[in-house]
């Protein structure tokens, strides 16, 4: 069984095609299916279900899936502990975030250069995947080496999780609503307002149905956007109220923030590793110097 073949297993797994894990191996696609076919006949089955629009994982791929990630993870360790003895620390870590406004409590641009600084042989490459539950499932997964993630719907098997930084989420409204001069809310007083959220899966949409479920209290998702710019838009244009960590409105001065009195969410961001793989040296070298900067006790040094 050879290791190439299983890393074109792997893409194709993960890109759902031939032609999309041909260009993340920088080979022609027919060495990639090429080296599906030689893995299956070895094996003595079929991996993947192909159609003309899709190709996807059947049974003996799925049980073959993470056993091939684990192999592949070993040859890049062992190839790893080589490069340190040769050329010190190097290598590639992929490192998952949340939308830059998500991102205040931590600063990854001067996180980064700080490491840079210190390990100038390590390349870090910054992704945004989707929401906290996707980069979650790609640190589990192999996708992502490490992320900064938020609620993650109770869901943390196979991580590590530590704390950086904790918000208390509010009602965010325009000026002009009824709620606006109010020194605080319950969720029940919202029961009945029209909602602006990210998508599910996503940090502050977790924690908003996390505390509404928890409270017994219904809502109405009335508009679903994909950044908070324009979430902050809807609610300044009188559309739609959300629940926010005020740092995300910073920039938006029209508006309102209100405490919640009870069952209020709070927007918490994590460093997420996974808890099942030997990470790499570079791995463990970012991961420490982001620990080390918070503390690991959820305190944000943002100096």
């Amino acid at each position: 069984m050879e290791i190439r073949h299983l890393r074109a297993f792997v893409a194709v797994a993960d890109e759902g095609s031939f032609t999309r894990a041909s260009d993340r191996l920088h080979v022609v696609q027919s060495a990639v299916s090429a080296g599906v076919r030689s893995l299956e006949r070895e094996l003595g089955t079929r991996l993947f279900d192909r159609n003309t629009r899709h190709v996807g994982l059947n049974d003996a791929g799925r049980a073959l899936l993470p056993e091939a990630r684990h192999v592949l993870d070993a040859v890049e360790l062992a190839a790893d502990a080589v490069a340190q003895v040769k050329q010190g620390l190097s290598g590639l870590v992929v490192l998952g975030t949340m939308q830059a406004q998500g991102m205040r409590a931590v600063g990854v641009p001067r996180l980064l250069a700080a490491f840079r600084s210190d390990h100038p042989g390590v390349s870090v490459s910054v992704r945004h995947v989707g929401g906290s539950q996707a980069m979650a499932d790609g640190v589990r997964e192999g996708r992502l080496d490490l992320a900064f993630l938020s609620a993650i719907d109770g869901r943390a098997h196979g991580l590590l999780l530590t704390p950086l930084a904790s918000e208390a989420m509010m009602l965010a409204c325009p000026p002009s609503h009824p709620l606006a001069g109010r020194s605080d809310v319950e969720l029940s007083d919202l029961s009945d307002e029209p909602f602006v959220e990210l998508p599910e899966g996503w940090g502050t949409r977790l924690a908003s149905d996390r505390a509404f479920a928890l409270a017994g209290v219904r809502r109405t998702v009335t508009y679903e956007v994909n950044d908070t710019a324009s979430l902050a838009d809807y609610v300044r244009e009188g559309l739609a109220i959300s629940l926010l960590p005020p740092s995300l409105g910073a920039n938006v001065p029209e508006l309102v923030f209100v405490p919640i009195r009870r069952h209020g969410p709070s927007f918490d961001t994590y460093l997420a590793e996974s808890a099942e793989r030997r990470a790499t040296a570079a791995t463990q070298a970012l991961a420490a110097t982001i620990r080390r900067r918070f503390g690991g006790d959820g305190s944000s040094d943002r100096g």
